[in-house]
């Protein structure tokens, strides 16, 4: 049976958010949440879902009127959870690249409350040639235009302004997606009443977002379908555990009853030691461990952590790298340790694929920082990381396994420097330092730190000789 609002009976919910993406995380963690507080309170909130790039699954959600199954699977306090829930909050999804007016109208809501967002790392990023009047192609671009419907469609009405909490996972989320709000403003010459009613009615959140979410469960689809009576082609898994920091007003608990749905969300004015720990460790875990795995042909996280080999490097990365890179803290190494237990999850099958979208950009955000960290403690680089950092450049070769995900400028320049370099015209260290160089990625040229091109340029060329793994069994533990 089709999954649809014919088929299954559930009730129509006044919209009160708009959400910018349709992935498995926004619907595994915010639209879980929402869901949660449905059920538990009278919040009763709806939201229309608006697909922020050209491809997507909006489509295939519109078809299943919003309609999808949640898998939650993992041990709480030692006992084995197991739930599965129908979420029924998405009432709305529109493509604006489809129907840009439609999307402009939803600005005009009245019971609209909420804007959340992921457009990935690469999504909160200034684009020159936006304009207000056509289809803007960065997500702050769409958004700067949706305020701006809304401020004209109220006549600037203070009360209708938005709280606005984006998880994109960047320091400082909230901060610079009104930074980039502001610079469109300035550009598209918007007016001193439209800064004062983004700055004074909206309020932006800066946010930290934590759940494992490995998405459709394709290897057990079929009898997941069965076992549910439907045929959902949305079903999405995740991990028991979640946290949502959010920093910024306290008063956001007063629209948002997490606390009646019992959902651990922490509201502070200083989400640094949250953030700090969470992206360097869990998130820099998965995003070093990504083109390691693939290209030694494992295919998931738990899979990496089972292999002997892998599992050390690792754990390697973490304790005598990435940890020692940190401001001291208490809880560091228990942190570690809990968060390989989540990567060993028998109960999810997370694909390194699947994490490996925008690699470079995660790359940047996750594992640079704790590279320059330790650079800057210790006066060396960090030999596994920088092996990390060549296994990635070596992922975005040409190849027929491995179709990498990513900007399209990222992939052009990997795609340029692979091919100057297997015609002869460059060597390989040159080509390692042509991506360093790339300052629209990393916002500085990376060969001006000592010894980092030349150890990525080393660790590539092994890579290149012996293969990943023969590399990891050798020379970085001697």
């Amino acid at each position: 049976m089709k999954l649809n609002r014919t088929t299954a009976i559930v009730n129509p919910r006044p919209i009160k958010v708009v959400q910018f993406g349709e992935g498995n995380f926004l619907r595994a963690f915010i639209d879980w949440m929402i869901h949660e507080m449905n059920v538990q309170s009278d919040f009763n909130a709806g939201v229309a879902v608006v697909q922020p790039i050209p491809q997507g699954l909006g489509e295939l959600l519109d078809a299943q009127d919003g309609l999808y199954h949640l898998l939650l699977n993992g041990i709480e306090k030692g006992e084995l959870i197991n739930k599965q829930m129908l979420v029924d909050c998405i009432q709305e999804v529109i493509n604006p690249y489809e129907d840009f007016n439609a999307y402009l109208k939803l600005a005009e809501v009245d019971t609209l409350q909420f804007v959340f967002s992921n457009t990935t790392e690469a999504g909160i990023v200034y684009k020159e040639g936006d304009q207000l009047d056509t289809l803007q192609e960065s997500f702050p671009g769409k958004l700067t235009a949706f305020l701006h419907r809304r401020f004209t469609h109220f006549n600037g009405a203070s009360d209708k302004g938005l709280i606005i909490l984006p998880c994109e996972l960047i320091d400082k989320n909230g901060v610079k997606l009104q930074e980039i709000i502001l610079q469109y403003v300035s550009d598209w010459n918007l007016g001193d009443d439209f800064v004062a009613w983004v700055k004074e009615a909206c309020t932006f959140y800066n946010t930290l977002v934590d759940r494992i979410v490995p998405g459709y469960p394709k290897d057990r689809i079929a009898e997941i379908q069965k076992d549910l009576g439907y045929e959902d082609q949305l079903v999405v898994e995740g991990e028991q555990f979640h946290l949502f920091v959010l920093e910024g007003d306290q008063k956001i608990k007063e629209v948002l009853p997490f606390e009646k749905a019992g959902l651990n969300i922490v509201v502070t004015d200083n989400q640094a030691p949250y953030r700090e720990r969470k992206v360097r460790i869990l998130n820099g875990a998965h995003t070093l461990m990504v083109p390691v795995g693939l290209l030694a042909g494992i295919e998931t996280v738990r899979e990496n952590l089972e292999n002997e080999t892998v599992s050390r490097f690792i754990n390697t990365c973490l304790t005598e790298e990435i940890i020692p890179s940190l401001p001291p803290a208490d809880g560091l190494v228990d942190f570690k340790d809990d968060v390989l237990d989540r990567f060993r999850n028998p109960f999810i099958k997370h694909y390194l694929k699947s994490i490996s979208l925008n690699s470079f950009p995660k790359f940047k955000t996750r594992v640079l920082p704790s590279i320059l960290s330790f650079n800057n403690e210790k006066g060396r680089v960090p030999k596994h990381l920088l092996m990390s950092f060549a296994a990635l450049i070596k992922l975005y070769a040409p190849s027929d396994d491995f179709q990498a995900q990513d900007n399209a400028d990222i992939l052009e320049l990997l795609s340029t420097v692979w091919a100057k370099q297997n015609k002869g015209e460059i060597s390989l260290e040159e080509l390692v330092q042509e991506v360093l160089a790339y300052k629209t990625l990393w916002d500085q040229d990376l060969n001006d730190i000592p010894q980092l091109h030349e150890g990525v340029a080393h660790y590539l060329q092994a890579i290149l000789n012996e293969g990943v793994t023969a590399l990891l069994e050798s020379e970085l533990y001697v």
